[in-house]
């Protein structure tokens, strides 16, 4: 077995490069290192990094070290997660989501035409 991919460091400077010109859908967390809620979905967020290597990326952005990235996304509240394709934010789910309703989007933007 493999080792367990682990979602991409999001910054304001890689921002655009990997979630606005990815060629896949990508699921961006919104965390904080301070943010209980943000520990609790951290290990389900790093499955489905696992589970969709090489369909889509995920990706994780610490709030207080990126503000730009957040504000210009509005996220008000942590943990919030942002599900991009082409380049556009489709979904979003606020608070420690489980992991189904957060596979039920990645698996609806995989299902869309590009």
């Amino acid at each position: 077995m493999s080792a367990e991919t682990t979602p991409i460091t999001l910054t304001d400077d890689n921002f655009e490069e990997e979630v606005l010109d990815a060629d896949q859908p990508v699921l961006v967390d919104f965390w904080a290192t301070w943010c209980g809620p943000c520990r609790q979905i951290a290990p389900i967020v790093e499955e489905l990094a696992d589970e969709y290597e090489g369909q889509a990326k995920i990706g994780k952005v610490d709030v207080d070290e990126n503000p730009q990235t957040a504000q210009e996304y509005g996220v008000r509240s942590i943990p919030t997660l942002l599900f991009f394709k082409n380049g556009e934010a489709q979904e979003q789910v606020v608070g420690a989501a489980g992991k189904q309703p957060l596979k039920d989007n990645l698996e609806a933007l995989l299902g869309q035409p590009a």
